[in-house]
């Protein structure tokens, strides 16, 4: 199994924008059907090194987060939306094994 990890800042970290990307995150449950499981949160602290949003997702291995980074649904709406809104991010990927 592989854990996906994704944090955004969002060029607009208001509360309202934090929970929209929340939510374009979140609709990949049920649209990405490679996903096994979804954990998306938004940060409360707001303190200058922190990130906005956190994705988190876990894949059955590295071809499922290939064939996960070229799903239609995850780059027609949610990679679309997230790179329209987020000012930077940073990921890590690594075996649950």
């Amino acid at each position: 199994m592989i854990k996906h990890i994704v944090c955004f800042k969002l060029k607009d970290n208001s509360e309202a924008q934090c929970n929209k990307a929340a939510e374009v995150l979140r609709s990949m449950q049920g649209n990405v059907d490679l996903i096994r499981e979804i954990e998306v949160g938004v940060d409360f602290l707001h303190s200058q090194r922190s990130y906005d949003v956190i994705l988190q997702v876990v894949l059955d291995d590295a071809n499922a987060l290939e064939l996960y980074q070229k799903d239609a649904y995850h780059c027609e709406v949610v990679k679309k939306h997230m790179h329209a809104v987020t000012d930077t991010s940073v990921a890590i990927d690594y075996n649950l094994d």
